[in-house]
């Protein structure tokens, strides 16, 4: 599968995200300070890994910042993804069942690599929902955005 990543510096977890990526056979699209030709803030950097969903360059994209929170709140702002902040493995599961999360953000500075293992078995082991209900709200989502 190829995931988007981006963060805004290379510390933490940034660089083992890659690695760790790469280890579950999954290709990797650098954006930010992981790549020798983007800009690095974290609002540009989340935007472009967000953009690489949106248009169907990579399936998944994680995005990270200091808390996580700039991050996820710039992936969201690209039509059609629903980037989570996840601190957990239980929260990334949640994510990807209940609201079919396409984007996962992370904290460079209060995640751990154990953390980062298990929150990443959590996501690429958890299915979208497909109860009536739990589909309805996702569907919503798009209605909220196509609303303005």
């Amino acid at each position: 599968m190829r995931v988007a990543v981006a963060a805004d510096e290379r510390v933490g977890i940034a660089e083992e995200i890659v690695e760790e990526l790469r280890r579950r056979g999954h290709e990797p699209i650098p954006h930010g300070a992981l790549s020798e030709t983007e800009r690095d803030d974290w609002a540009w950097a989340s935007e472009a890994a967000a953009r690489d969903v949106a248009q169907g360059r990579s399936e998944q994209a994680i995005v990270c910042c200091w808390t996580g929170t700039g991050a996820s709140i710039a992936a969201n702002k690209v039509p059609g993804v629903r980037a989570a902040l996840c601190g957990d493995a239980q929260t990334a599961a949640g994510a990807r069942r209940w609201n079919d999360a396409n984007v996962l953000a992370l904290s460079l500075r209060a995640t751990s690599e154990a953390e980062l293992g298990e929150i990443l078995d959590a996501w690429f082991e958890s299915r979208p929902s497909s109860d009536t209900d739990d589909r309805a709200n996702v569907t919503h989502l798009s209605e909220i955005e196509s609303a303005e």
